[in-house]
């Protein structure tokens, strides 16, 4: 489990393709501290478990249904990806409850500034907006954002100066794809509301 607030922008050492898999090597400071073999890591919104380390990077393996439905697959040599390590109990949950399982990726149509903030329009798949409301929560790369509006095929989220200055999304431009996990509240609303439909 994650909260969504990002550590730290890493950058992808390496790429090793093993048939329809990959191991990524990600170079990063923070994220090291105190990092065991087996420990979650958020990449990009992605659950990923460190399957080794050194002084200036970790290692993990990436399984062709995570590639297929992330854009981890669309990342190349010194890509910036958010990291986030997993939630410990007793922490404070500044965010919102991330659990790192990506719902399907979206894509950036227009990156817009507004006064001190930016404006950034996303399109994803009808089937993700069910689960979306206006003020709601929705993690785009792993990063815990508030939702500003919703349309059948797209959303938008105004993002804050320190956000981006701290996140991938500073190098994150109209056309890029993006990991989007929607609430895990509205999901179990909508999936309680489905039923209580078919019952009538």
């Amino acid at each position: 489990m994650f909260t969504g607030l990002v550590e730290e922008v890493g950058r992808i050492g390496s790429m090793d393709r093993e048939g329809d898999a990959m191991r990524l090597s990600i170079s990063c400071k923070q994220v090291l501290e105190g990092v065991q073999v087996g420990d979650s890591v958020a990449v990009n919104g992605v659950c990923l478990t460190v399957v080794g380390f050194d002084a200036d990077q970790f290692w993990t393996d990436v399984m062709p249904e995570t590639i297929n439905r992330t854009n981890l697959g669309q990342l190349a040599l010194g890509s910036p990806v958010n990291l986030e390590r997993a939630l410990r109990a007793g922490d404070r949950l500044g965010g919102h409850f991330v659990q790192g399982h990506v719902d399907g990726m979206g894509r950036v149509l227009t990156r817009t500034p507004r006064e001190n903030a930016v404006l950034f329009r996303i399109e994803v798949p009808a089937e993700l907006t069910r689960w979306m409301v206006n003020q709601g929560s929705v993690a785009v790369n792993g990063i815990s954002l508030t939702i500003v509006t919703v349309e059948p095929e797209a959303f938008t989220v105004s993002i804050i100066p320190h956000t981006l200055e701290l996140t991938q999304l500073k190098e994150t431009e109209p056309g890029d794809s993006v990991n989007i996990e929607c609430d895990l509240i509205g999901k179990y609303v909508v999936k309680l509301a489905s039923q209580q439909a078919m019952r009538l």
